[in-house]
């Protein structure tokens, strides 16, 4: 991965930060999702767009999960491991 730039930016209190305007480009349009990925050294944060559909599983909550997978059929299948 190369650098492509360096800017700077003020957290509020609210740990809200400002992308600067010509870091923005297309990938960050109002309104748009973003990926808060979260490294023992640093924080990413990247479109959704970017990811590979595989990791959305990943950002699911575990309420969305389980009304698929908290089912009669799925205790059955697992109650022996």
């Amino acid at each position: 991965m190369v650098l492509v730039d360096v800017k700077t930016s003020t957290i509020t209190g609210k740990g809200q930060i400002v992308i600067p305007k010509d870091l923005r480009g297309d990938a960050f349009l109002e309104g748009s999702k973003v990926a808060i990925l979260s490294y023992d050294d640093r924080i990413e944060i990247r479109p959704l767009k970017e990811l590979d559909e595989k990791l959305y599983t990943m950002y699911a909550s575990q309420d969305a999960l389980g009304e698929h997978w908290n089912t009669k059929e799925e205790e059955e299948a697992w109650k022996d491991l």
